[in-house]
């Protein structure tokens, strides 16, 4: 797993190692946005401190010219609702007058088991959909984590994405810093999205994403301070798993997942996508699933209002398919009306006494985890097409 850091917290780490930033100040209030902009100087941003992508589209970014409109963007995002997240801090940021955004990254391909570092003239968009989209406007340079990343890497990736020769030395300037920070601070991404280019040819970092592995947290005490800032005013069921112990990523789909072991949620993940759904989250509830745990596992789920249908997938090792039932039971039968359709997949120990105990009344059960993907999936469309 690993620690996001906020984009405030992530700008002062980029700042500190020398990649050029905008003039900011965090502010929690109506009177504290006008304050920083007041020191700043308009224009200003207004830009919602939340862990998500598309804040702009969601209105969580605002452009304030003046003090009424700087008024009336720290009045419409703080407190907002953000897919999800609840929005207590903003970043008011001195206004880039930019020429164009570039987009720069660093993590870990795992497919060839090496840092590969990302380029493209496609900045300011979802980066996930142009590497869909548009796979060759992204520049690749795989790097040899033995000997970091050689200048010319940074300067071939930034030609290859075909970056104007006017700003490209200092494009690979910064890649070459971001490389250097993914790989001292233990970093598994760090990227720039928009990298802005002014005028005058220079280049800031509008944007800032830095996330650490938070098994490497030991070696990193400076991070290590900003964990508890990091998590606060973050996603409330992201914090709630913290609580309950569960390992969880919250996703965009709305097809709620829940399993014992990681390798079976990711299978569960990849099932979903495959029957044409979209997984809302990853939700491991770990080996020894008692009953009282499948019970936080559902309210958790239950309680994402993106989430309209969820597949259990358990197989039993430590975890007893008959103890997973009774907590399922348990579990909905707090309910009046069960707020989504869930589906149960159990395989292992115990899992036919499970079967048998399950409330049909209250679950659809399924044989295969393929037929269990498949109906949630389905569940989940009747959902949306109503």
């Amino acid at each position: 797993m690993a620690m996001k850091l906020h984009e405030y917290q992530a700008k002062d780490v980029f700042a500190d190692a020398g990649v050029p930033t905008p003039s900011s100040q965090l502010a929690s209030d109506v009177d504290g946005v006008l304050t920083a902009a007041e020191e700043i100087g308009y224009p200003v941003a207004v830009k919602a401190q939340v862990q998500v992508g598309g804040r702009g589209k969601a209105g969580g970014i605002k452009l304030a010219e003046d003090e009424d409109e700087a008024r009336e963007a720290a009045e419409s995002i703080l407190g907002m609702d953000l897919k999800g997240y609840s929005v207590e801090r903003v970043l008011v940021e001195e206004a880039v007058d930019f020429t164009n955004e570039l987009y720069v990254g660093i993590t870990m391909d795992r497919g060839e088991g090496k840092p590969v570092a990302m380029v493209s003239t496609k900045g300011g968009v979802n980066i996930e959909e142009v590497a869909e989209e548009d796979p060759d406007a992204i520049a690749r340079e795989h790097i040899d984590p033995a000997f970091g990343m050689h200048p010319f890497q940074a300067r071939k990736a930034v030609y290859d994405a075909g970056v104007d020769k006017s700003v490209a030395n200092d494009v690979a300037s910064v890649l070459t810093t971001l490389y250097d920070l993914w790989e001292s601070r233990d970093g598994s991404d760090a990227e720039i999205n928009p990298l802005m280019v002014t005028a005058d040819d220079d280049v800031i970092a509008a944007d800032a994403v830095m996330n650490i592995d938070e098994d490497a947290l030991f070696r990193q005490p400076e991070l290590a301070e900003m964990e508890e800032e990091a998590a606060s005013g973050g996603d409330e069921l992201e914090q709630k798993a913290d609580e309950y112990d569960f390992d969880y990523v919250r996703l965009e789909g709305n097809v709620g997942i829940i399993g014992n072991g990681a390798g079976l949620v990711m299978t569960t993940l990849d099932l979903v996508d495959y029957y044409g759904g979209e997984p809302a989250n990853f939700l491991d509830v770990g080996g020894g699933a008692k009953a009282e745990r499948i019970a936080n596992a559902l309210d958790m789920v239950f309680s994402d209002d993106n989430v309209d249908s969820v597949v259990f997938n358990i197989f039993g090792g430590i975890t007893r398919g008959d103890e997973v039932a009774r907590g399922i039971n348990e579990a909905l039968e707090q309910f009046d009306e069960i707020p989504k359709p869930v589906v149960v997949r159990l395989a292992g120990t115990n899992w036919e006494e499970g079967m048998e105990i399950l409330n049909e009344d209250l679950v659809t059960v399924e044989q295969t985890l393929e037929d269990a993907v498949e109906r949630t999936v389905a569940y989940a469309e009747e959902v949306t097409e109503q």
